[in-house]
């Protein structure tokens, strides 16, 4: 089946957050993490077969959609779960601050590393956690882990490592020799390890595997809360469904009474949705891929080593991390948005100075907006 990915999709008047942001105003949005493509026809094709039947009424998570999901893991992880480790979420920033609610005590610490999606740096505040703020070390080679900043800053009270793996924004594919080294530094510090692993099924570099963290051994995954949902690969983070996997009963018990009173239940659709995307969304992913591919291509032609900019090249996701600093531009996100294009700005990641850009979006789109930065970049004084 051909899927057309540079059809121009109009959101505008559809209550998109995307879109909306800049209602009235001529800036094409490319900031946050929501792509402009239409969700698979396979599931769509499930949606309506689900609403035809005119009923929308509670519903149980269905056993085919959990069946789904360990059959996914398996095939395309070689990771075996059991179905009962499986903890349905009405999305991944709820699982994130769930899991500093159930983990510890107020006045516990959790670690994450920087440049990071924001949600890690509020959660822990949000839920009476101390957060401890590792930056990443950049070298020629692009963003690795600092193991020794790490072992300086861990404390007695640090309960949590909240991992984004694959990474928002840098779109580093961690190695399984650096998961290990992460696994063995959560052993000797007693950590819950926390994986974000949304993006894993958009690696861009050709032959790239993901690794989920807890598949590395079974004591690892007992110190492990696996982050999982179709909705960034599929492009449906409206229908709010995602997924905790956590394989030690006494951790899952404890992120479950977290949730009591709290959590809502999980969109009918949003399962349907999900089944039919880990069923049958295989040929479309593939066909995404490829395009996404080429537009990483594009914006690294276009902006990188350009008027000062830098791009690092995201080995997976469908977002591209551009440092700003040596550009003369004050506020980089601001100059961008009065030039036509909204980005994300670096400072909300935990680092100024940076854009990170959605290249998620028709070749059309995509290359007005570049087109744009360059123009804006030319013009300014250096």
């Amino acid at each position: 089946m051909h899927y057309d990915f540079d059809r121009v999709i109009d959101r505008a008047g559809t209550a998109s957050l995307k879109w909306e942001k800049y209602a009235g105003r001529d800036v094409l949005p490319l900031w946050v993490a929501d792509m402009d493509f239409a969700a698979p026809p396979e599931v769509i094709e499930a949606l309506h077969a689900r609403i035809n039947h005119g009923v929308l009424g509670y519903t149980r998570t269905p056993a085919s959609t959990t069946a789904a999901v360990v059959d996914y893991l398996r095939d395309h992880y070689d990771w075996t779960i059991e179905p009962g480790w499986i903890v349905w979420l009405p999305g991944l920033v709820p699982g994130i601050n769930l899991a500093c609610r159930a983990v510890g005590e107020a006045g516990d610490a959790a670690m994450t590393f920087t440049p990071v999606y924001p949600p890690f740096l509020s959660a822990p505040g949000l839920n009476q956690r101390e957060l401890i703020n590792i930056p990443l070390r950049e070298d020629a080679d692009g963003w690795h882990l600092d193991f020794a900043a790490m072992q300086a800053a861990v404390t007695p009270r640090t309960r949590l490592l909240i991992l984004c793996h694959p990474h928002n924004p840098v779109g580093r594919i961690w190695q399984r020799d650096e998961l290990e080294q992460l696994a063995a530094f959560a052993r000797q510090h007693n950590l819950i390890v926390v994986s974000d692993e949304i993006h894993c099924d958009l690696l861009l570099d050709e032959g790239a595997r993901h690794i989920p963290f807890a598949s590395l051994s079974a004591e690892t995954a007992a110190q492990s809360i696996t982050l999982m949902a179709p909705s960034k690969t599929y492009n449906i983070p409206g229908l709010s469904c995602a997924f905790a996997v956590i394989p030690d009963s006494t951790l899952r018990h404890a992120y479950q009474r977290a949730m009591r009173g709290i959590m809502p239940e999980i969109n009918l659709l949003g399962f349907t949705a999900t089944e039919a995307a880990f069923r049958h969304g295989g040929a479309w992913r593939a066909a995404l891929l490829a395009y996404l591919r080429g537009n990483r291509d594009r914006v690294i032609t276009a902006l990188d080593d350009v008027a000062g900019l830098k791009v690092t090249r995201p080995q997976a996701t469908y977002l591209a991390w551009i440092d700003c600093r040596a550009s003369g531009i004050d506020h980089p996100q601001r100059f961008f948005e009065e030039a036509g294009v909204g980005l994300s700005d670096g400072a909300d990641f935990g680092l100024p100075g940076f854009v990170r850009l959605n290249f998620g979006c028709p070749r059309a789109t995509l290359d007005v907006a570049l087109a744009r930065m360059r123009s804006a970049l030319a013009l300014q004084p250096r």
